[in-house]
């Protein structure tokens, strides 16, 4: 059963005047913190616990543009997730991506 978390990123964060300049996108560290810390607080697991088995980035997020993150937890235990932007009555994907939890030793 698929999950999902809405978002967005402020037009104020610090990572916006030079990413790029007169024409701000989200950069993908920023959306990829935003899923693991996202994940992390709806499954319990804390942000470094996490393992990227795969990730592409297909669309551009601009600032303060809502997103919602939907997710589902699979059989062995891994997640597939995708981030969503709202566009034209239908869904612009912007991320997405497996992970799973690191094997502790």
């Amino acid at each position: 059963m698929k999950k999902h978390t809405p978002f967005s990123i402020s037009p104020d964060h610090p990572a916006f005047p030079g990413h790029f300049p007169g024409t701000p996108i989200v950069p993908g560290v920023v959306l990829l913190d935003k899923v693991l810390h996202a994940l992390s607080s709806e499954i319990g697991l804390t942000v470094t616990d996490w393992q990227i088995s795969s990730v592409k980035f297909l669309n551009p997020l601009t600032p303060g543009e809502s997103a919602s993150l939907e997710y589902e937890q699979l059989a062995n235990g891994s997640i597939k997730f995708e981030v969503l932007c709202p566009h034209n009555n239908n869904q612009r994907q912007i991320v997405i991506g497996s992970l799973s939890a690191k094997v502790k030793a």
